[in-house]
C-alpha cells in the first residue's frame, strides 16, 4: 500500500498541526503593544539597506523559516530533545511573533528608521528582539536601536568581517555591518566566530579591525579546538548581541546563501556556541540575517535556521529562570 500525497504528506497533517502563521504557532503581537511580561519577540524584516546590484535577496526568508516550523505547531509543549524539554519550558516564559516589517528596499533610510523604531518598541517592554532578516545589512539599525542602554558584546557568527567602510558609496550595506557596529558607543567589545574562504574585507579593513579590538577565531580554529576560543574571548557577565549570517553554516546543511564555501561550522557547534555564551552572559537580542530561499534544496537551510532559532529561544528561556 502506498502514500496518498493528497491527504498531506508532511509532519504537520501526521501531528495534526494546522498551517502556522506565526513561528511555531506562537501568538501574533505588534512591536508597541507586546503583552505584559513576554520574554521574547519575533520580527521579521525583509530589507534595510540592499545594495542595488543583487536587491533585497533575502527578503523571503522570515516566512521560509516560519513555514521550516509550521508542521510543528501542534507541538510546542512536547519536549525538545535538543534541549531536554520544551522550548518554553514550565514556568511560563512567553514568545510571540510580530511578523514582517514593510520595508521598501528603494527606501532604505525609511526602513533604518522602522527597524531602529521596532526594535525599540521590542527592548522598551523588556523583551528580547528577536530578528528574522534580510541581508546582513539589517543589524545596523537593530543594533543603533540600543543606544543609550548597557553596553553591548556583539558576537557575529559568520563567514565574512563585514567591516568595509562602504561599497560603492553605500555605507550601511551587508559588508559594513561590524564597521558601523565598531562606531556605536555603546558596543564596548565585539568577537568574531566562523570566518573562512575569501570575502568583501581587504587587508586594511582587517587591520582596522584589531586595531579597533574586534577578536576573531576563524572557523578551521573552531573546527581544530571547539568553540572554548569563542566563549572565552566574552568577558562572563557580558550583555550580549548574537548576530548570525546563516552562511557561518556548513553549505551542506544550509546550502541557501548567496556565497557558499566549503569547512563551515556544524549545526551543534552553533547551537553549543549559543547555549554556552548564554550561560557566560545574557543574551540581550539576536539576528539571524543571508538566509536565501531561492538557494535553498528542499527547505533544508530553512530548516536549520528555525531550528536554531528554537535553541535560541530556549536558552533565552532558561537565562529567564535564573533570573527568577
Amino acid at each position: 500500500m502506498t502514500g496518498n500525497p493528497d491527504k498531506g504528506s508532511t509532519i504537520g497533517a501526521m501531528f495534526g498541526a494546522a498551517a502556522a502563521e506565526t513561528f511555531m504557532g506562537l501568538p501574533s503581537a505588534g512591536t508597541h503593544t507586546l503583552p505584559k511580561g513576554t520574554g521574547a519577540a519575533i520580527l521579521g524584516v525583509p530589507s534595510a539597506t540592499p545594495y542595488p546590484s543583487v536587491g533585497a535577496y533575502c527578503a523571503l526568508a522570515p516566512q521560509a523559516i516560519r513555514n521550516a516550523m509550521a508542521g510543528y505547531a501542534a507541538n510546542l509543549e512536547h519536549p525538545d530533545f535538543d534541549h531536554g524539554e520544551p522550548m518554553l519550558g514550565f514556568t511560563g516564559f512567553s514568545a510571540v511573533d510580530c511578523g514582517d516589517l514593510d520595508c521598501d528596499p528603494d527606501d532604505p533610510t525609511t526602513a533604518r528608521a522602522k527597524i531602529r523604531a521596532a526594535t525599540r518598541g521590542i527592548l522598551n517592554a523588556g523583551a528580547v528582539p528577536l530578528i528574522l532578516g534580510g541581508d546582513d545589512s539589517v543589524p545596523i539599525p537593530v543594533l543603533a536601536a540600543y543606544t543609550g542602554r548597557a553596553p553591548l558584546t556583539i558576537l557575529q557568527i559568520d563567514a565574512h568581517i563585514d567591516w568595509r567602510d562602504s561599497v560603492r558609496g553605500e555605507s550601511f550595506g551587508l559588508s559594513s555591518t561590524m564597521r558601523r557596529a565598531s562606531e556605536m558607543e555603546h558596543v564596548a567589545a565585539i568577537v568574531q566566530a566562523g570566518q573562512r574562504a575569501i570575502g568583501s574585507a581587504q587587508t586594511g579593513d582587517l587591520l582596522d579591525a584589531r586595531r579597533w579590538g574586534a577578536t576573531f577565531i576563524s572557523a578551521r580554529t573552531i573546527h581544530e579546538m571547539g568553540i572554548a576560543p569563542v566563549v572565552e574571548a566574552i568577558e562572563p557577565g557580558s550583555n550580549i548581541f548574537i548576530s548570525l549570517d546563516v552562511d557561518a553554516f556548513d553549505p551542506s546543511i544550509v546550502p541557501a546563501v548567496i556565497g557558499r564555501a566549503p569547512g563551515g561550522l556544524t549545526y551543534w557547534q552553533v547551537v553549543e556556541l549559543i547555549e554556552q555564551v548564554a550561560a557566560r552572559g545574557t543574551i540581550a537580542g539576536f539576528a539571524m540575517v543571508e538566509l536565501m530561499p531561492e538557494r535553498d534544496l528542499d527547505g533544508l537551510g530553512a530548516l536549520v535556521a528555525a531550528r536554531t532559532l528554537c535553541n535560541v529561544i530556549a536558552a533565552i528561556r532558561r537565562q529567564s529562570e535564573r533570573a527568577l
